[in-house]
């Protein structure tokens, strides 16, 4: 009775000749493994960081990412202190994922030849093994992928960013950790200094080619050069999230969202053309109305203004890894329009709607602590400037360290307190 499966390997990429670089090997892919390892668990962090940021426990118009379960055990009410966090914490995230593109690609090709071992699975384990291998590879590409895209705002992908970014990166970090918990002790041995080449049984001795091409280039060469890469991306990424001149060096990031010179001359997202945001729903006719406590108020623009008005500089800070440099607003402390309606002791949390009808984010709840800075204010000026319709005209809310979705434009309703 024959084998099922052949003896040999067919021809390709199955058999080990096929593959002449004299770079692969155990050193090679345990350096860009080590780094990979630094590199991803900063970004796991840091994404962790910005969902928690959202304040998605505290209601379902701040979630986009429905029936987390457990996946969101590690929540907790996130800080206006200090006003620069996510900022911070989101600009590390998108820049540290571009840089490491290189690394990550880099890292693919020196193990590739394992992708293609022969037999494809030789017992159970091995078959656990080769799974583990798609989830991590497959849950790598797609989430560089889906944050690439989403850093230009190109949302070619089906369904929500926020839903699938999140959980592709539980699938990608859970096979992550499986791979380093079975790889990382061979991969410190790789590059330990007089470290002996692999056995022929070895797994990792695979990476070594039977009959390599001439030497064009070092191990440690190709290493420079994948660094060169990633240098080269942060040069041209980093500007984004460091606002001001620097921003001219982010030629990366989306463009065409800067809308000119002047007060109101710092980057959005969307304009109030995109969001079908008319001239009647801002205009002489606008209201806003402050609800809570079982009271109700209605103010005009003009008795928005007579009220005590604050001011404070706070940073625009997107998703997308983009930021503005600080930004001088002044209008109305969240906190003094709960007053307006029995709320002024400890105010409580607030929802957060715009006269916005399509597009994600048109509402949000923002958090206690976050109604009670007293840097949180509705807007009416920028700058020293009227605000512009593209910037929020006539009032939009501004907070330290939220993401820039939950400072809310156009807005006509404050609820605070109800149940949301």
């Amino acid at each position: 009775m024959s084998s099922v499966v052949p003896a040999g390997p067919p021809p390709g990429p199955a058999r080990p000749e096929f593959w002449r670089s004299p770079l692969r090997g155990p050193w090679l892919t345990a350096v860009f493994g080590l780094i990979l390892l630094f590199g991803v668990t900063v970004l796991f962090v840091t994404g962790l960081l910005s969902y928690a940021a959202y304040n998605p426990d505290l209601a379902r118009t701040n979630d986009e990412t429905p029936d987390k379960g457990l996946l969101g055990f590690y929540l907790f009410s996130w800080p206006t202190s200090p006003y620069w966090i996510y900022r911070l914490t989101q600009g590390i995230h998108v820049t540290l994922g571009i840089v490491l593109v290189p690394v990550l690609l880099a890292k693919l090709w020196s193990v590739i030849p394992l992708l293609f071992s022969w037999p494809p699975v030789r017992s159970f384990s091995h078959a656990v093994e080769r799974l583990s291998l798609l989830l991590l590879v497959g849950g790598a590409l797609f989430e560089f992928a889906t944050g690439i895209l989403n850093v230009q705002l190109h949302y070619i992908f089906p369904g929500s960013f926020y839903t699938l970014h999140f959980y592709g990166a539980w699938v990608f970090i859970g096979a992550f950790v499986v791979h380093v918990a079975f790889r990382l002790p061979r991969a410190l041995r790789a590059v330990r200094p007089g470290r002996a080449l692999p056995a022929a049984g070895d797994r990792s001795a695979a990476l070594v080619s039977p009959r390599p091409a001439p030497v064009t280039l070092s191990r440690r060469g190709a290493v420079a050069l994948v660094g060169a890469g990633s240098g080269v991306l942060l040069l041209v990424t980093a500007g984004q999230s460091v606002g001001g001149r620097l921003r001219r060096t982010a030629v990366l990031a989306p463009h065409g969202q800067d809308p000119g010179p002047g007060p109101n001359g710092f980057q959005i997202n969307k304009t109030a053309a995109s969001l079908g945001i008319r001239t009647s729903d801002i205009g002489p006719g606008w209201r806003l109305t402050v609800l809570g406590g079982g009271r109700r108020t209605v103010l005009t623009l003009d008795a928005l203004r007579a009220l005590p008005q604050d001011e404070c500089a706070l940073p625009i800070a997107c998703v997308e890894g983009w930021s503005t440099t600080d930004q001088l607003w002044r209008g109305v402390r969240l906190a003094a329009l709960a007053e307006l309606v029995g709320l002024g002791t400890d105010p409580p949390h607030v929802l957060v709607e715009s006269v916005q009808r399509g597009g994600a984010f048109a509402s949000a709840v923002l958090r206690d602590n976050q109604v009670r800075d007293r840097r949180s204010l509705l807007a009416l000026w920028v700058n020293g400037a009227v605000l512009s319709p593209d910037h929020g005209y006539p009032a939009r809310i501004i907070v330290p360290g939220a993401p820039g979705v939950h400072n809310t434009k156009w807005v006509t309703r404050l609820t605070f307190g109800e149940r949301v």
